[in-house]
């Protein structure tokens, strides 16, 4: 029988404690296409400290385009458009804009890019959202996707286009 000293063996468990990642707060949105669409797909908000890292997997899309990809401020996809969603998800108040721009939405996210086969996944971080609490988190708000490229300028919206996939993010 091996003895392992009772120091040594905390400070083995707190050394393994400290490198394992933590597991965060997760909400997951389950994107069903609108009216006329076949767009769907997941993606998941997983919280970490002050960063929340976004994952989103899509299929249906327009091949071989950008995607508008948007927090909305309500979590409703009842009206078959998407547009029961209401505007982008702002509670700073701040302009539409690329999610990389100093000053956006809450909401603004990173286009959607589609390959040849309309199949399109995405993974980033934001600080911008919160999944949980705050004036920035996202749990009951909607999830769009758009049928057409953000231009990062139109205000409010981006002039992305129609509504093709909705969901309401939601915590796991």
């Amino acid at each position: 029988m091996i003895r392992i000293p009772l120091g040594l063996a905390i400070a083995t468990l707190a050394a393994c404690a400290s490198v394992a990642p933590e597991p965060g707060v997760t909400a997951t949105a389950k994107l069903a296409a609108t009216k006329g669409n076949t767009a769907s797909g997941t993606a998941t908000f997983t919280q970490r400290g002050d960063t929340v890292y976004v994952t989103a997997n899509v299929t249906g899309l327009k091949p071989n385009a950008d995607h508008g990809f948007h927090v909305h401020e309500k979590g409703d996809c009842s009206s078959g458009d998407g547009m029961s969603t209401g505007g982008h998800f702002n509670p700073l108040a701040k302009p539409h804009a690329a999610h990389d721009a100093a000053e956006h939405h809450a909401g603004d996210l990173p286009s959607l890019k589609s390959d040849a086969y309309g199949n399109a996944s995405l993974k980033f971080e934001t600080k911008a959202i919160s999944v949980g609490s705050g004036a920035s988190d996202v749990v009951g708000k909607g999830l769009i996707v758009h049928r057409d490229a953000d231009d990062y300028k139109t205000q409010p919206t981006g002039n992305a286009g129609p509504r093709i996939a909705c969901a309401v993010i939601e915590r796991s």
